[in-house]
């Protein structure tokens, strides 16, 4: 899955095709910020992606403010209560904790659909 993603100093942005305007365009993931690009090419689209990258960080820096961190590792999950129920026990019993379970099942899970 993630070699279908843009990267660019430890941003990734999306890539999709509008077939009504011909174009290919994104949109950087895993921050508030909206930065799109588009190009008519490949070469164009990452271009874009670059430019666009470059353009909010330097009007970060410009403003004093501090870039948003693409996923920071802390994120909510909400879950039927009996679900929760199961991985607390099963925390328990292996001496770890919730997130250390969730970590685990997690890694996993994106193991096994990279392998695909």
């Amino acid at each position: 899955m993630t070699n279908k993603l843009l990267k660019y100093k430890g941003y990734r942005g999306t890539v999709e095709y509008s077939l009504e305007d011909k174009v290919l365009y994104g949109k950087v993931i895993g921050i508030r910020s909206l930065i799109s690009y588009e190009g008519k090419t490949i070469d164009e689209l990452e271009t874009d992606f670059r430019e666009s990258l470059d353009d909010y960080l330097e009007m970060c820096e410009k403003h004093g403010k501090r870039p948003e961190v693409s996923y920071s590792g802390t994120f909510n999950v909400r879950i039927p209560s009996k679900l929760h129920e199961k991985v607390a026990i099963y925390s328990a019993a292996n001496h770890q904790s919730l997130n250390a379970s969730v970590e685990e099942a997690l890694k996993d899970f994106i193991d096994k659909k990279d392998e695909q």
